[in-house]
């Protein structure tokens, strides 16, 4: 499985993220209330996101997010843990515009990966911060169901996981 495939529909397009994409996309990500309720709610902070940034590209995962009928950024996704043997794939590290919030774009977004990612794989995954109630709902409307939990090591961190069967 290509992990940074060129995706789009009708709205967005995602493309592998590059470090051009950096300026425009904390642009978006210093707005405080978007990580409110995430485990890492500092991201706003620039020597945060940075460290994210970086990270991100050196996934070879990671997307950035275009709305087409502006051309704009609109935010950042990415695969990860690709796992063969179980046949699953990650989906996470997301964040979109506020202006996009309540919109259908971070479900296009998401049907977009999860389409390509069931060519390869049977499982979709999702990590989601215990207290990020609004990322719970998003992966519930697409059908994930939550299979446990996971703590970061050497942290107070829980993540909840959820997962999205492949239906024939």
């Amino acid at each position: 499985m290509n992990l940074q495939p060129i995706l789009s529909n009708e709205e967005i397009i995602l493309i592998p993220l590059v470090n051009e994409d950096f300026e425009a996309l904390y642009y978006i990500a210093s707005d405080k209330l978007l990580w409110e309720q995430h485990p890492n709610n500092d991201r706003y902070k620039k020597e945060v996101f940075e460290d994210f940034f970086k990270k991100a590209i050196e996934s070879k995962g990671a997307f950035t997010i275009y709305e087409k009928t502006t051309n704009k950024i609109v935010g950042s996704t990415r695969f990860y843990d690709l796992e063969q043997e179980s046949k699953s794939v990650f989906i996470g590290f997301t964040f979109i515009d506020r202006k996009f919030w309540g919109s259908s774009l971070n479900g296009k977004v998401k049907k977009l990966m999860i389409d390509y990612a069931f060519q390869f794989v049977d499982r979709v995954k999702f990590h989601v911060g215990e207290t990020n109630y609004r990322s719970q709902k998003a992966v519930e409307k697409l059908g994930a169901l939550k299979i446990g939990t996971i703590q970061k090591e050497n942290s107070e961190i829980v993540n909840w996981i959820y997962e999205l069967k492949k239906t024939l």
